[in-house]
């Protein structure tokens, strides 16, 4: 038995999920928009959340699921969607997601789905932190610090930097960027990234240590220890 909150606008859905999902054995909390399922996502201590990504109200289902990854909460995630395509799954995963299912869905596949994420987090310990060099992230107090000295980092530097903690030595383009840690599709006209970029480098890569961030020109940035 799992405890399980669900964050559905539809009350009819909500409704027929709590069902099933008690029908299994689990315990069921409902949340009927955005911003009352972060409030019990963050301080109710549950195993799994399902998550709908189109919500009313101004804060819809990445966003959700975003602050809850800004705020170091590592639950699992599935989100419900009737966005099917391949660019919005990928999306969703890239926000923090876990899994993607897209409506209508069988209940059976949705009790499934929440059996493998269930799985999945017993066998792997949380990641509570990293470490590159001596660069150290910690996500439980959310602290930076290079050789000893604590970095302050704005709520979207953290963000940029966990994911580029979480991606280190994989090459990130500046689409695959920006859709992670700003969760909409990007302008290549922006220089939202390079900005962010940039100060976020400034702040962990100071004059005299080995830069950790790096810049493939016509490619995007890799996040690495210097040859």
């Amino acid at each position: 038995m799992a405890r399980v909150l669900v964050i559905e606008d539809d009350a009819q859905t909500a409704s027929e999920i709590d069902a099933a999902l008690s029908d299994y054995g689990h315990r069921v909390d409902l949340a009927g928009n955005g911003r009352d399922g972060l409030l019990k996502a963050v301080t109710g201590s549950y195993d799994v959340i399902v998550l709908d990504r189109m919500m009313p109200g101004g804060l819809d289902g990445l966003a959700v699921l975003s602050t809850l990854r800004t705020a170091g909460t590592t639950t699992p995630v599935l989100i419900l969607s009737a966005l099917s395509a391949v660019d919005e799954r990928v999306r969703g995963l890239r926000a923090g997601g876990d899994d993607y299912l897209a409506k209508p869905f069988d209940f059976i596949e949705l009790t499934a789905r929440l059996d493998a994420l269930l799985r999945r987090r017993d066998a792997a310990p949380a990641v509570t932190g990293f470490q590159l060099a001596n660069l150290e992230m910690d996500l439980l107090t959310h602290t930076v610090r290079r050789a000893g000295q604590t970095i302050d980092l704005l709520p979207r530097e953290f963000r940029l930097l966990e994911y580029l903690f979480r991606n280190a030595g994989q090459v990130l383009t500046r689409t695959m960027v920006f859709e992670a840690v700003w969760d909409y599709r990007s302008d290549e006209r922006s220089n939202v990234i390079d900005v962010h970029i940039s100060r976020l480098r400034k702040k962990i890569d100071p004059d005299g240590t080995a830069p950790l961030i790096h810049t493939l020109r016509g490619s995007g940035y890799v996040f690495r220890v210097s040859d």
